[in-house]
């Protein structure tokens, strides 16, 4: 039995190794990296960043009568959409290329109000798509055939440039299997750390659990990491861990990709589509792709959440409140989506700028970064306004060393212990929650398999 239990350790230290690491202090979520990051030096955000600030900046100039959003085309180019001949001149003299449209950015979001005005149906998800001018409605496969009747006959009252389409899996939050933080609102990644000024936060998903819910750090759950003391969901997906400690520590603007390197964070910025993403996970790692939509619905079982980034990345669960970056900057948190890292799949994001605006927070990036002194610590708070990237010259960010206790293989597995609060997945791990606590230590694997076998089912 002794020898069997040690197993059981070994094997979930080895899942907490690719799910979380606590930097001094600081929870940031890992992944494993598929390449080796460029160095500090070699990396540039110059030429990124003037391709999404001048499409969005024409999009500004021109006004939303007369554009219909902007995109980074192939070539890393900026591309905006205009609806007259004279919008498309101005955009070619400022050096991005024009595609003209038949419907402005106006009746777009007239389309997605009409969208939403409708009775509410689970498992469906609108965005725009930028570059084909058009809305387009997604439905899993828990849509009924009624249900999906009388959205087509919405969607055909708007007009033609609404598309309606059927999916595979489900629209879900990703709510198990990561092993960084655990509560008994579930399973969940850390996303970026941030500070009011006077206290550091883990800024997540809301979805991973309500105000009042406790996180621990370490696998008897003997060290308490902090306790949600804000969450917004559904309306929003992102919540505030606060450190019991107060402070994040050194290492704050890392975030963890495995073998004892990172990727430092050095700013925040909203997306611009077309842009290449990556996205970690403590469940499937490191996976990247593009960003395909902006300010997209979802409507998911639990309610509707809406302005999200939409992109092609896979995802799993588990990887709720992970960080999506580009570069180095901080772009947004995992709220869900469908597929997997398989076959993959649509994944959506909460941006990080509307999160730290709505809670007044801001990212915790190194005094170097922030403009101070050299070195990452101590940690200091920076403002939203790195530019987006180009999807052929994109890659996650400079490298980074891991340091601290959870780099030398602590593990991250967190007991179920606050049994004051109540999230989706409380009636289905009780039996776990019992051993959990009562056991002080994981008795039984399976217990763990049963947990990942039911989520990876409501996943689809």
């Amino acid at each position: 039995m002794r020898h069997a239990r040690r197993r059981v350790v070994r094997r979930v230290t080895r899942l907490a190794a690719v799910g979380g690491l606590l930097l001094g202090g600081a929870m940031v979520a890992q992944a494993a990296m598929a390449s080796e990051t460029p160095p500090a030096s070699a990396r540039t955000l110059s030429s990124a960043g003037t391709a999404g600030g001048t499409g969005a900046a024409l999009v500004a100039k021109l006004g939303s009568a007369r554009t219909a959003g902007s995109w980074i085309g192939d070539d890393g180019r900026p591309v905006v959409a205009v609806t007259d001949a004279q919008a498309a001149q101005t955009v070619r003299r400022a050096g991005a290329r024009a595609k003209v449209v038949s419907h402005s950015m106006n009746e777009l979001k007239s389309a997605t109000v009409t969208l939403r005005s409708a009775p509410r149906v689970a498992g469906t998800a609108w965005s725009m798509d930028y570059r084909t001018n058009r809305i387009v409605v997604q439905a899993d496969r828990t849509v009924s055939a009624d249900d999906w009747s009388r959205m087509s006959q919405v969607a055909a009252r708007i007009g033609t440039f609404v598309q309606m389409e059927r999916t595979n899996g489900r629209f879900t939050t990703r709510l198990n299997g990561a092993q960084p933080i655990l509560s008994t609102g579930g399973r969940c990644s850390a996303g970026f750390n941030v500070s009011n000024g006077q206290s550091d936060f883990i800024l997540t998903a809301g979805h991973c659990g309500p105000a009042g819910s406790i996180w621990f750090a370490d696998n008897q759950g003997n060290q308490q990491l902090g306790k949600t003391v804000s969450s917004n969901f559904p309306g929003n997906d992102f919540s505030l861990v606060q450190y019991n400690s107060g402070k994040a520590g050194e290492g704050a603007d890392v975030i963890a990709i495995g073998g004892g390197k990172g990727v430092r964070i050095t700013g925040a910025a909203d997306p611009t589509v077309g842009q290449r993403v990556f996205r970690s996970g403590s469940t499937s790692g490191l996976h990247d792709g593009q960003v395909t939509g902006l300010n997209s619905t979802v409507n998911y079982p639990e309610g509707t959440v809406t302005g999200l980034i939409e992109t092609n990345v896979c995802a799993e669960p588990g990887d709720s409140g992970g960080p999506l970056f580009s570069e180095g900057v901080a772009l947004g948190v995992t709220s869900g989506g469908n597929g997997d890292c398989k076959t993959g799949g649509t994944t959506f994001f909460q941006p990080i700028t509307k999160a730290m605006a709505a809670l007044n927070v801001r990212l915790l990036v190194s005094a170097q970064n922030a403009g101070g002194a050299q070195g990452a610590a101590p940690a200091q708070s920076a403002p939203a306004g790195q530019g987006a990237v180009a999807p052929s010259a994109a890659s996650p960010g400079s490298a980074a060393p891991v340091t601290g206790a959870a780099a030398q293989g602590e593990t991250l597995l967190a007991r179920l212990t606050d049994t004051r609060n109540v999230g989706p997945g409380l009636l289905v791990i009780a039996g776990s929650l019992i051993a959990l606590v009562a056991t002080r230590y994981i008795r039984a694997e399976q217990d763990r398999k049963a947990y990942q076998r039911y989520y990876s089912a409501t996943w689809g």
